[in-house]
C-alpha cells in the first residue's frame, strides 16, 4: 500500500485503476486535485497509474470477494476519514461465446466481476457514505453500450451490463435518504485493450456475421465524461450517460 501525507480534495475510490478506462480516470482524478485510491488485482499497473501524485493510495483488490473489498474502504477510511465518490469500473468481457456455448464456469466469473463485485463495492461504498460526516456521496457505475443493444456472441457480458441499470437505478433510490446519488455511464468503442479483445480495431463481427472495422475515440475523453459525473453539485445527478465513437454502430445494430 502506497503511503500518503495530508491532502486536500475529495476522495475517490476507482477499481478497475491499473489499466484502460480506470487508468485514465484515476491520472485525470488526482490531476483535478482528487484523493484517489487505486483498486485492482494488479499491484504494479496500479503502482504505474498511480506514479508521481502524492493524493494517490494503491490497495491490490479482487473486487468479487468481500473480504478484499472490505478491506480496500478500511484503507481508504484509514488514510483519509471518508469517501465522496466510487468508479465502480473493474469489468472483464468474457468469453465470445452465445448462451448455448457458455460453460456454466465462464458464466459465473463474468457475473462474479462485473456484477457480484460492483454490487459488493456499492454495498461498502453505501456504508461508509451512510456514516461520515458529512453524509452523503456519489456512485458512479461503469456500463456500456451493450446496456442499450448487444454485440454478437457476448451473453455473459451483456446480461451483467444490462443488470448494471437495475443496480444504479436501486442504489440512487435506496440512498436518496443519505445524500447518496448513482448514476451509470454507458461508453461505446473507447480505445482501450478490451477493444484488441472485441477485435473492433481489425474488423469486429457485425449481426449478420460479417466483418467491420469500427470508429474509436480516445479514453481521454471517455475520462473526462466520467469527471463530469463525479464532480457535479451534491443538488444534482447524472442518472445515465452515453458516450461513445462518432459514427460506431449503435443506433443502427442489428
Amino acid at each position: 500500500m502506497t503511503t500518503t501525507a495530508s491532502f486536500p480534495g475529495p476522495v475517490a475510490v476507482i477499481t478497475g485503476a491499473g489499466t484502460g478506462i480506470g487508468r485514465a480516470v484515476a491520472r485525470l482524478m488526482l490531476e483535478e486535485g482528487f484523493r484517489v485510491v487505486l483498486a485492482g488485482r494488479r499491484e504494479e499497473p496500479l503502482r504505474e497509474a498511480a506514479a508521481g501524485h502524492p493524493g494517490a493510495l494503491v490497495v491490490p483488490c479482487d473486487v468479487s470477494q468481500e473480504p478484499d473489498v472490505d478491506r480496500l474502504f478500511r484503507h481508504a477510511i484509514d488514510a483519509w476519514g471518508r469517501v465522496d465518490v466510487l468508479f465502480n469500473n473493474a469489468g472483464i468481457f468474457g468469453p465470445t461465446a452465445a448462451v448455448d456455448e457458455i460453460s456454466p464456469k465462464d458464466w459465473n466469473a463474468v457475473l462474479a466481476v462485473n456484477l457480484t463485485g460492483s454490487m459488493l463495492c456499492a454495498a461498502a461504498a453505501m456504508r461508509t457514505m451512510k456514516s461520515q460526516s458529512p453524509q452523503g456521496g456519489r456512485i458512479i457505475n461503469n456500463g456500456s453500450i451493450s446496456a442499450h443493444s448487444p454485440r454478437p456472441r457476448s451473453v455473459a457480458y451483456t446480461v451483467t451490463k444490462h443488470a448494471m441499470t437495475g443496480l444504479t437505478k436501486s442504489i440512487d433510490l435506496d440512498g436518496r435518504a443519505y445524500g447518496i446519488s448513482c448514476g451509470q455511464i454507458d461508453i461505446g468503442n473507447t480505445a482501450t485493450d478490451i477493444m484488441s479483445t472485441l477485435g473492433v480495431g481489425d474488423g469486429a463481427v457485425q449481426p449478420d456475421g460479417s466483418r467491420k472495422v469500427e470508429p474509436t475515440f480516445p479514453v481521454k475523453d471517455a475520462a473526462q465524461a466520467v469527471l463530469l459525473m463525479a464532480q457535479m453539485p451534491a443538488s444534482a445527478n447524472v442518472g445515465s450517460l452515453v458516450i461513445s465513437a462518432a459514427g460506431m454502430p449503435f443506433q443502427g445494430r442489428g
